[in-house]
């Protein structure tokens, strides 16, 4: 079967008729390109390369991760745009970033992760100021990721997988005292506050939810 090349409409290009073979083979080639991002989708084979912008939120929301479980005083494993990908289903990608919260115990000290055996990470952080030609919520779905947020420069959203389709949640499963309305209102600060001083603001706000909850 022959490649298809279609110049998509987002930062990126759209291969048609890749095999899961040579998604594999630049996924390891690509490997030390962190500009790069593979989207891959039974056949269909996306290669994008990241805003600036993109990189900025998806730090700062994984900022805010670690300051919620640092506060709460539980274990993480954090594990940026690691690949996830299954050839039994067809599907991979890489997130901007990804956690192991409730699962951490189990790939905490493991060299690599295989999700053929291992579960899926428990919290995906989903950057979205460009289309994609692929839905990458469907893939997170397939692969059974439980939780997703998803920034698109204005609006932020919280999913959460039941039935093998996310529904939009006001507050995160993981987090319940944190809302959606929450997490925008400190993005949105980020316009007109350093981030050091931001992560002391949301820090504070963090604690004094923990407070009121006991």
């Amino acid at each position: 079967m022959t490649a298809t090349l279609i110049q998509n409409q987002s930062s990126g290009i759209l291969l048609k008729n890749i095999s899961w073979k040579t998604y594999e083979s630049l996924v390891n080639e690509l490997a030390e390109q962190p500009g790069i991002r593979l989207n891959y989708d039974r056949g269909n084979l996306e290669i994008m390369t990241p805003l600036d912008t993109r990189k900025k939120y998806s730090e700062l929301l994984g900022r805010f991760v670690q300051t919620l479980t640092d506060e709460l005083n539980i274990e993480i494993c954090s594990l940026g745009s690691l690949t996830c990908k299954r050839e039994d289903l067809a599907c991979g990608l890489e997130p901007d970033q990804c956690y192991y919260i409730q699962n951490e115990d189990l790939v905490w000290n493991k060299k690599e992760i295989d999700l053929n055996q291992d579960p899926p990470p428990d919290l995906v952080v989903e950057i979205d100021v460009t289309s994609s030609a692929i839905d990458r919520l469907s893939l997170y779905a397939s692969l059974g990721v439980p939780e997703v947020w998803r920034y698109d420069g204005n609006r932020l959203i919280i999913y959460q997988l039941e039935s093998q389709e996310y529904a939009e949640c006001e507050v995160s499963p993981t987090f319940p005292f944190l809302s959606q309305v929450e997490m925008l209102r400190f993005l949105e600060l980020r316009r007109t506050t350093k981030e050091n001083a931001l992560i002391r603001l949301f820090g504070e706000w963090v604690r004094s939810q923990i407070q009121s909850g006991e």
